[in-house]
């Protein structure tokens, strides 16, 4: 139990300090011995729920905390208030939009609103797509705390899928600065050819990206010169779900939510 205790005060810990603590800033504010830290904070590594910077040494919630609270806390929150925005966005582009979030080196996928065309694109809800070719993946990662962006681009496999995937970690880093710019991310057939997707991410009230959402369909229909023109609109209405999420309302009095419009 000693340990069970102190394992969830440095998850508690680390919530409130994004960007990592050292082992022994942790020990020193938990009023704990390195060694404990040290043995607890690797348990919770191998399991998955710490990140580590190999550089820093900093240690950092992971996203699997993020994909845990989707199945409780987001599911009657994140979904309930991002249904009717996919499914005004689907109406504007007619394509197949989708909303998910980091898990780990993949991104899955967490529902969907299916495109109006009779040739459409759907996935099997819990699909897990690559990082480096997803269009949510970069919008997501281009927006997290640095050292944990950085540690998971470091994890990943930069695998071939298509002519135009971006293969290395600095090609990555260059598109990931231009995502943070604009707000919006593209996926130029990076993994499937002939497929574009655009998205764009969706903030909490601590200005978190906790999700993104994001519209798939073909190159014909969605047109490389309209990539830029379809990533606005994407982005938009992510506003409109981080709104509802209280994003930039942090600190406001009552901390009432607003609705949000979706036009």
């Amino acid at each position: 139990m000693p340990n069970l205790e102190r394992g969830l005060q440095i998850l508690e810990l680390l919530l409130d300090h994004p960007g990592g603590l050292q082992q022994t800033e942790i020990a020193t504010r938990l009023k704990c011995s390195k060694t404990s830290v040290y043995r607890i904070a690797m348990t919770l590594m191998e399991h998955g729920y710490l990140i580590r910077d190999e550089e820093t040494k900093a240690m950092s919630l992971s996203r699997k905390l993020v994909a845990m609270g989707s199945r409780t806390l987001a599911e009657p929150d994140l979904m309930s208030v991002s249904v009717d925005v996919l499914k005004h966005l689907r109406n504007l582009v007619k394509e197949t939009v989708l909303i998910g979030t980091i898990v780990d080196t993949e991104f899955v996928v967490l529902e969907q609103v299916l495109g109006s065309y009779p040739f459409k694109f759907s996935v099997d809800l819990g699909t897990r797509l690559p990082l480096h070719t997803a269009a949510p993946g970069k919008a997501i990662l281009a927006f997290l705390p640095p050292p944990e962006s950085a540690a998971i681009i470091r994890r990943i496999k930069f695998t071939r899928f298509t002519e135009n995937t971006l293969t290395s970690a600095a090609e990555f880093r260059a598109e990931i600065a231009r995502v943070a710019v604009t707000g919006y991310a593209i996926d130029r057939g990076e993994q499937l050819t002939g497929i574009h997707c655009v998205a764009a991410p969706v903030f909490n009230r601590h200005a978190y990206p906790i999700a993104a959402i994001w519209i798939t369909g073909p190159a014909d229909r969605v047109l490389a010169t309209d990539l830029d023109a379809v990533g606005v609109l994407v982005r938009d209405q992510a506003r409109v779900i981080s709104t509802r999420l209280d994003h930039g309302l942090l600190g406001t009095h009552g901390g009432s939510k607003r609705t949000g419009s979706i036009h």
